[in-house]
């Protein structure tokens, strides 16, 4: 199975492929529009050296977007922000913790939007990390000290490119 490392564009990019394959996962979600944006916060321990905001924009199950953003699109664009630690969803991708405990907990919080909207999209969140998760993350938390300098650049060269 392929490993893809987490907040990369390669990560985002199979994730939506796999996503738009699958009638069985849009079907899943076709009862969700709504355009969330997702904070991970900066961690020199996780190798991400500054916040990184990817989105995930769903029209009835239709997935319109799902990518690495720039904070003012994030702003604008998404309807939800929420943030938490690299270590928050590490534990929710890996289906170590549910989303909902985890934002009821305060552990996720929410940037914008309302508590009762978030509280709506909560029952898709499984599917969401279902559509999130098709193949094994590998966290910067799990890399070598080298492995994780190299991370930290290939980061540092995709954001300044993508400019996010």
């Amino acid at each position: 199975m392929t490993t893809y490392q987490y907040c990369t564009p390669e990560w985002l990019e199979e994730s939506a492929k796999v996503f738009r394959s699958n009638p069985e996962a849009q079907q899943k979600l076709k009862k969700l529009t709504a355009d969330m944006a997702y904070r991970v916060k900066a961690d020199p321990a996780f190798g991400i050296d500054q916040d990184i905001l990817f989105c995930a924009y769903f029209d009835a199950g239709k997935l319109n977007k799902l990518e690495l953003i720039a904070e003012e699109t994030a702003k604008t664009e998404s309807e939800y922000i929420m943030t938490a630690t690299p270590t928050t969803w590490k534990k929710v991708l890996n289906k170590e913790k549910k989303f909902l405990t985890e934002f009821l907990l305060g552990k996720i919080k929410l940037e914008k939007g309302s508590k009762v909207g978030v509280l709506g999209v909560a029952p898709h969140a499984n599917n969401i990390v279902d559509s999130l998760t098709p193949f094994d993350l590998e966290f910067g938390d799990d890399l070598s000290g080298d492995e994780k300098g190299k991370y930290r650049a290939y980061m540092e060269e995709f954001r300044k490119e993508l400019g996010v």
